[in-house]
């Protein structure tokens, strides 16, 4: 399947403007083949928007997604974007996941808050392992800081998560995350991760773009530069059943050991 990553920050602050900004890029991610088209974090709303959060937040079955379904339906592809969910008077910040025919498949919240910026505006969720089948791949999701947590790729390695998409908020200094431990992750899990950045200047942050979606081998199939840009890349089933036959990490686990990992320091 070839995954299309859109790297841009939008129109912060306007969801009309980032529909706009979101149909454009998923008819271009059409037309060069692409089955699934993944934003950044939070590109629904903008991420540094403030107390606008609550505001712009919506249930995962609200008027955007209605509308985000229909542009899926429309180009022909699946499409997963970060957004501020609203549920009662809870807000977290998640990521929904909608095919190409309009369901909506899947709806993962941030478990791990990165910041007070996070803390005060979101709820952390409490479920680690959220998937969905596209095209014969179970694709799981996270959200930015939760894939630096090996714990929670390595669930997802055991659950049978084919790609990882990871919608995220990548901020200097942290840009080694995009350029060292998303390929690091991939393999030691031996999955694809795509892992979808902002960029530029909003707020207090500077996000630093680095887009990829890395394989089970290491290696970077492709890879953003610094400003608002759209990379394809392919998942290959063959080469990824291919590289867990050859890759011991999983089979060689040891369970029984690993107690200790689950204690508060």
């Amino acid at each position: 399947m070839r995954t299309a990553l859109l790297q841009s920050s939008g129109r912060p602050g306007s969801t009309v403007e980032n529909l706009k900004v979101l149909d454009e890029a998923a008819g271009r991610a059409a037309a060069a083949g692409a089955g699934l088209l993944v934003t950044a974090e939070m590109f629904l709303t903008g991420y540094a928007i403030g107390d606008d959060i609550g505001r712009l937040a919506e249930p995962a079955d609200g008027d955007c997604a209605d509308a985000i379904a229909e542009i899926a339906t429309h180009h022909g592809l699946a499409i997963a974007y970060g957004y501020p969910e609203r549920s009662g008077d809870t807000v977290f910040n998640s990521a929904q996941l909608i095919s190409a025919d309009g369901t909506r498949l899947a709806n993962y919240r941030k478990t791990h808050l990165f910041g007070c910026f996070e803390r005060d505006h979101f709820t952390p969720g409490d479920l680690p392992v959220v998937q969905a089948e596209i095209d014969g791949l179970r694709v799981g999701i996270l959200i930015c800081y939760d894939v630096e947590f090996p714990e929670n790729v390595r669930a997802h390695a055991l659950a049978g998560t084919d790609l990882l998409i990871v919608p995220t908020a990548q901020m200097h200094p942290f840009q080694f995350v995009a350029e060292s431990m998303i390929p690091v992750r991939a393999f030691e899990n031996q999955m694809y991760v795509a892992y979808v950045n902002r960029v530029g200047q909003e707020g207090e942050f500077e996000f630093v773009g680095l887009s990829t979606l890395a394989g089970p081998d290491g290696v970077a199939r492709t890879r953003a530069g610094r400003g608002e840009e759209l990379v394809l890349a392919d998942t290959d089933p063959a080469f990824l059943a291919a590289s867990r036959e050859n890759n011991p990490y999983l089979r060689d686990r040891r369970p029984g050991l690993y107690g200790p990992l689950v204690r508060t320091p």
